[in-house]
């Protein structure tokens, strides 16, 4: 080999260690770097879950979830919020929803996607330990207060594993542990399908074109015990979310792309490294981008719970009382971690698969583009004039979405985050522009034509 030839590999080698921190991007010493440029160049075998028909209870959790009679304005169904068109997301840019007899009443949360729910673990406060903390909550989370935390970065993305934080659990306060009981929150919301009473519930499942399906699965006698037909209808649509691919394809182009079998640009190989880049985006950090141990695709969460400190956000009727507050885990949706005032502002951090499909972000809707997305958190502490307003003294209203009591709770140690007023931003304007670019290779539906397409 000449020695243009072999400088030309050393170069290519010494760029993929360094880019993505080296998640898989990076060609050991004396290899060849990828023959065609944007491949993987340590492609993996992906374990995605098993296709098969859908079971009779899954069948009928598909007629529940698309049904709106059972609202009560009678135009609204799980799938109004939850559409399938949108990565099973909100259908438009609204903050939140409406909802109500008359569909009138705004909800109070941007909803979130139904999608890849299928391995979120149940809420927990630290690793391991969801056997004993039914009974210990509370005592765990005085533990977690004042544990010792490890800093997050995508360069060791496994090192806040450990943390005696909360995750897991779903809504953004992760107050339901199953898909069954998520269902029953906005089943019952006065804010969204406003079902009323189990006995009211029932009646309608009576009525419904899918009732014999139900009689035939649960026994004749199911709707004489309201309670249960309601329970047994919304496990049906939990089966119905779990057994259906539609919630959990994998088959963005990341994944292919883990496998060797699509191309990156240079936009989004570049975005990829500054989302893994500890200096700059380290959003890998909490946004895990690396396949199991077992080889299942990546979720992009590590399923922990962050203060961040969003602007508030005015279009959100709810905020027009200037005394109300959304604290996530300690209130007001969630009542068992009232007291635990170190977790209030905590919202869970959600997957990013499918983002660039959402027209709203963060738990308050108050973003419409991931573009002020990462400006929030290019900016947050090094120039907070350009992501919150003034005040009426003409400050700058810092975490105003949160009381002043309650905001030495804001992550100020994970990068990007922890700059002082005036420094330099971590991300560039062309950093934030590849970040987003690499975003978008993580929207399902993406179709492979083969190896390095």
């Amino acid at each position: 080999m000449g020695r243009a030839c072999r400088l030309g590999v050393a170069l290519a080698v010494a760029w993929f260690a360094g880019a993505a921190g080296g998640a898989f991007l990076s060609v050991a010493a004396g290899a060849s770097p990828p023959a065609r440029p944007g491949m993987n160049p340590n492609p993996v075998r992906l374990v995605r879950p098993p296709a098969a028909p859908l079971s009779a209870m899954a069948r009928l959790g598909r007629r529940v979830f698309f049904d709106p009679t059972l609202s009560a304005s009678g135009r609204l169904s799980c799938a109004s919020c939850h559409s399938p068109a949108h990565a099973y997301g909100p259908p438009g840019a609204l903050p939140a929803m409406f909802g109500g007899p008359r569909l009138t009443r705004q909800g109070v949360r941007a909803v979130p996607s139904l999608m890849y729910l299928d391995r979120q673990p149940n809420f927990s406060i630290g690793p391991d330990n969801a056997e004993t903390e039914g009974v210990n909550l509370r005592r765990a989370a005085g533990r977690g207060q004042h544990a010792p935390r490890a800093h997050k970065s995508a360069r060791a993305p496994t090192a806040a594993a450990a943390n005696l934080v909360p995750q897991g659990g779903l809504f953004w306060d992760g107050r339901a542990d199953t898909l069954q009981a998520q269902a029953i929150g906005p089943l019952r919301s006065p804010f969204e399908m406003d079902g009323g009473s189990d006995a009211r519930l029932a009646a309608l499942l009576a009525r419904a074109p899918y009732a014999g399906r139900m009689r035939a699965l649960f026994g004749t006698a199911i709707f004489a015990t309201p309670r249960l037909a309601v329970a047994e209808a919304l496990f049906a649509v939990a089966r119905y979310q779990i057994e259906d691919p539609a919630f959990h394809p994998y088959t963005s182009k990341f994944d292919f792309w883990l496998e060797g079998k699509a191309r990156f640009t240079p936009a989004e190989l570049r975005g990829y490294r500054a989302f893994n880049d500890p200096a700059k985006g380290n959003c890998a950090g909490c946004h895990l981008d690396r396949p199991t141990p077992d080889g299942r695709p990546p979720l992009f969460t590590d399923h922990q719970f962050e203060a961040l400190g969003v602007p508030r956000n005015p279009a959100l009727r709810v905020n027009r009382d200037p005394h109300y507050f959304d604290l996530g885990l300690c209130g007001p949706y969630r009542a068992d971690l009232a007291a635990e005032t170190g977790y209030c502002g905590l919202f869970l951090t959600p997957s990013l698969r499918n983002v660039a499909t959402r027209h709203v972000f963060f738990h308050n809707g108050v973003y419409h583009h991931l573009r002020q997305v990462l400006d929030f958190y290019d900016f947050r502490d090094v120039a907070p004039g350009r992501v919150y307003p003034r005040a009426p003294d003409g400050t700058v209203a810092i975490a105003d979405d949160l009381p002043a009591r309650y905001r030495g709770n804001l992550d100020r140690q994970d990068p990007p985050f922890g700059g002082t007023h005036g420094a330099r931003a971590p991300m560039s304007a062309a950093d934030e522009r590849d970040i987003i670019a690499f975003l978008r290779t993580l929207t399902d539906g993406y179709r492979s034509r083969g190896p390095g397409r």
